[in-house]
């Protein structure tokens, strides 16, 4: 390798670094908003160790950054023996920068009386946060951690696990704020949730497409031509008929997916058409291209 490659990598390598450090900040920074200007003072609770730190917090009144931290610490150490050393470290820093945010963010007064809307743009922030966190390598909750860790001992999936947690440490909110206050935070949880997934994922989800069609040439010239996307010819055989069969392969985003489905059914209104979620798309030619 040369030099000039070499220092090529190393920036390339330094770039991302940065570029880790600076959405887990911002990312972290947005829970501490979420929560200290929304949630906690409404009484409202996330899952994980979240909620157990806001719900430790009100009974002590000690700093809910302190329990943030300590209570995520264990977590961390098991993590970096089961998980690995850069996962660790972006989880480090994640939790480290939401609880001095929200120890910063204390003394500032909460923005509504109103817990459904308290609710409602808290998860949003939160959610939008914790995505930011999940999206460049990192997390800031260690149920996540152990859930991970446990996800090849158990026949559980770490979304089951998660949730299991976290419909325990809602349900204890019922008992320390209220039902009611458990309720919203539900509601809260929800959203945070939904937010997570927009954020990790984009609002342009992409979509694998697979088309079965005797018109085959005609159909992905009007994708080029009208939709802008590339397509890719594979060769099949018909199970049943043994006949040979032109299958068209395209990925797409969730927004054009009414468009091609219009576009097939005025050539082929007959045509067998899979369409199915992509969670990521690297390499290739994916870009759209210019239609003129």
């Amino acid at each position: 390798m040369t030099n000039e490659s070499t220092v090529h990598h190393k920036k390339l390598a330094s770039f991302k670094l940065f570029k880790r450090v600076l959405f887990i900040l911002i990312g972290a920074g947005l829970v501490s908003i979420g929560l200290e200007i929304f949630l906690v003072p409404n009484r409202i609770i996330d899952g994980g160790i979240v909620g157990i730190s806001i719900i430790a917090s009100y009974l002590t009144g000690f700093p809910l950054g302190m329990f943030l931290f300590l209570l995520n610490l264990p977590f961390l150490i098991w993590g970096y023996k089961q998980i690995g050393k850069t996962f660790t470290l972006s989880t480090l820093f994640g939790v480290s920068a939401m609880s001095i945010g929200t120890a910063l963010l204390h003394p500032v007064s909460k923005i509504t009386d109103d817990p459904l809307l308290a609710a409602v743009f808290g998860g949003v922030i939160l959610g939008i946060g914790i995505g930011l966190v999940i999206r460049y390598g990192g997390s800031l909750d260690g149920t996540e951690i152990v859930a991970i860790g446990l996800n090849k001992r158990t026949p559980f999936s770490v979304g089951e696990m998660v949730m299991f947690f976290n419909i325990f440490i809602l349900g204890s909110a019922a008992f320390v704020f209220g039902l009611d206050r458990a309720m919203y935070s539900l509601i809260a949880y929800f959203i945070a949730f939904k937010m997570i997934d927009v954020t990790i994922e984009g609002f342009e989800e992409s979509k694998s497409v697979w088309i079965i069609s005797d018109n085959h040439k005609e159909i992905g010239e009007a994708l080029l031509a009208r939709l802008g996307r590339g397509v890719t010819y594979l060769t099949g055989e018909g199970g049943y008929t043994g006949d040979d069969k032109k299958v068209i392969f395209c990925v797409i985003t969730r927004l054009e997916e009414a468009k091609l489905k219009s576009i097939v059914e005025e050539i082929d209104p007959g045509a067998f058409l899979a369409i199915g979620n992509i969670h990521d798309v690297k390499g290739g030619r994916f870009k759209k291209r210019d239609i003129h």
